[in-house]
């Protein structure tokens, strides 16, 4: 990259991906600047969700927009620098987003009524006269099953209650009389309750919305740091037409000089669809269009892409 810039002076944007003592250290090492995604369990992130149940973090308004829809309340993005560090000693800057913030609580939410639901599932089970979790070992393997299988094991737990109940059977056949002689036997009869865990739906609910990113643009401000963050899709925008609309994979092709050949028809077909892209919205911004009728049932468009139709032209009979 710096062979074909002609220089270090642009900024690597990516993933968690490059979140590694290696990679941050060869970039800063030849002069080169990096914001990246802090992922989740490294030290610094668990060291942050800790910090957060005790302080308030002195949170500053980085970038507000209006919300998705009219009546929404705008959408607010703020920056907290850590005290602390990355292990490899770069600047750490933490964002909460109001919009993920309420994404995240709803999504847990919804996972938590599923969590409940699942153990009602097994309640049920276990109440039935022909249930085979004959043991205690058996519920609770089941009902960890049924978390586990909803993703809220998390925030939601349960108590297996056990108690012992009396059955009486006839000794012999028959129909029963005056003389009739009773054997008792005692059976074990299990219960579940579903208990949700406060203390772990309150420790994630205080960093709803937040995630840590890591630089060593240390001449950019936190707000700046965001906004090359927050411009990351745009960039990514035609590699996912490859692997998405395009279908590039799965490939039937062994040899590597057809594969390079059908990635380089890709690639021309990319380039080809951005030129008209361009060409439509530079036309549309001429005239002072605000959106062409390019969706079903003639619906505005206001930034017009090829975006699925690649889907219907290439499929794999073709790529072979």
């Amino acid at each position: 990259m710096v062979e074909l810039v002609g220089s270090p002076g642009f900024t690597y944007v990516a993933d968690a991906k490059l979140c590694s003592a290696e990679a941050m250290n060869h970039i800063a090492k030849h002069h080169g600047r990096f914001v990246t995604v802090i992922p989740h369990g490294r030290k610094e992130d668990t060291w942050f969700r800790d910090f957060a149940q005790s302080h308030v973090p002195a949170w500053e308004e980085a970038y507000r927009r209006k919300g998705p829809s009219e009546g929404d309340p705008d959408e607010v993005w703020r920056t907290f620098v850590a005290p602390v560090p990355s292990v490899e000693g770069y600047r750490v800057i933490w964002v909460h987003s109001t919009g993920n913030a309420a994404r995240g609580a709803n999504i847990r939410q919804s996972k938590i009524e599923v969590g409940l639901k699942a153990i009602e599932s097994v309640a049920d089970r276990l109440s039935s006269p022909k249930s085979r979790l004959k043991t205690l070992v058996a519920a609770e393997e089941a009902a960890t099953a049924a978390l586990a299988k909803a993703g809220a094991a998390r925030w939601v737990g349960f108590v297996v209650h056990q108690e012992d109940k009396e059955i009486f059977s006839q000794e012999e056949r028959g129909r029963p009389g005056a003389e009739t002689r009773y054997r008792r036997r005692v059976k074990k009869v299990f219960s579940i309750e579903a208990v949700a865990k406060a203390d772990a739906i309150a420790y994630d609910a205080a960093t709803d919305g937040c995630f840590p990113l890591v630089s060593n643009a240390d001449e950019a401000t936190p707000a700046q740091v965001l906004e090359i963050h927050r411009y990351q899709p745009n960039l990514e925008r035609r590699n996912h037409m490859l692997k998405g609309p395009q279908a590039v994979v799965p490939v039937f092709i062994e040899h590597p000089q057809r594969i390079e050949a059908i990635l380089l028809c890709h690639f021309l077909a990319m380039i080809t669809e951005a030129l008209i892209e361009r060409e439509i919205r530079n036309s549309m911004k001429e005239r002072g269009l605000r959106g062409i009728r390019h969706y079903p049932e003639l619906r505005n468009c206001p930034s017009p892409s090829a975006r699925g139709s690649w889907r219907t032209s290439v499929t794999p009979s073709a790529t072979t």
